[in-house]
């Protein structure tokens, strides 16, 4: 999941030229979707390379705690984006009712949940993890997003950008991988990742600008695992 913070048309068309095909779908980050000039266009342009907008989870945010929930989901089917995402990482929201949220969502567009909060105090032990991700993809999720910001220092992650290795470990143990879709925007993280579950793990908020590295990662020809991928012995 590529995460587009607000990036101008040309520079959009520059990085896609070169990497459209390593992207899944684009997340217009947070609220940006609401302030971003010539937005149609700009869904128009990730539409020729065949790429799915996704409309960020904080901007339903924002619309569930104004009670615009529907006209929220009118706005995104009247953008012709294909995809919409639920969150509750900063407002207070009864599990009840992000499902019914998700249910409702799901009717008229796909729908990618995401589980943690985006406040680094907020520390959830691993079940409720596990159980809050499966309730959501059983109320229609295509994938659950495990939270880390676009930072990479929250949910998964401590303040100091360590990734929680033992959250992630029960995670896995209880869900498809295929479900779970990792924020990773650091590098380190991206590799973590890569090494531990192998080259098609599900990655996002990957910067433009960091899908060609992303890819080069993914394929063991950067540094960082190259060895995980390539024997010194038999060459690449």
């Amino acid at each position: 999941m590529i995460l587009d913070s607000g990036t101008g048309l040309r520079t959009i068309r520059d990085y896609l030229e070169i990497g459209h095909s390593y992207a899944d779908y684009v997340k217009l980050g947070w609220g940006t979707s609401v302030v971003s000039h010539r937005l149609e266009e700009k869904i128009a342009l990730y539409r020729e390379f065949e790429i799915p907008v996704c409309i960020g989870g904080t901007l339903f945010e924002v619309a569930y705690a104004q009670q615009k929930f529907p006209e929220f989901l009118q706005r995104a089917c009247d953008l012709g984006v294909q995809m919409v995402e639920i969150s509750d990482g900063t407002i207070d929201l009864e599990e009840s009712e992000k499902l019914r949220c998700i249910e409702t969502a799901a009717a008229k567009l796909r729908v990618i949940s995401e589980y943690g909060s985006k406040d680094e105090a907020t520390v959830r032990a691993p079940h409720y993890w596990v159980s809050g991700m499966k309730n959501e993809l059983g109320a229609g999720a295509w994938k659950v997003i495990a939270e880390g910001r676009e930072s990479g220092t929250s949910g998964l992650y401590r303040g100091t950008s360590e990734l929680r290795t033992g959250l992630v470990e029960e995670i896995v143990d209880s869900i498809p991988q295929e479900k779970i879709l990792w924020e990773a925007p650091q590098k380190g993280q991206q590799a973590w990742f890569i090494k531990e579950f192998g080259n098609e793990v599900n990655l996002g908020n990957i910067a433009l600008k960091d899908i060609i590295p992303l890819e080069t990662l993914r394929l063991g020809l950067r540094g960082d695992t190259l060895l995980t991928f390539h024997s010194t012995s038999k060459g690449i």
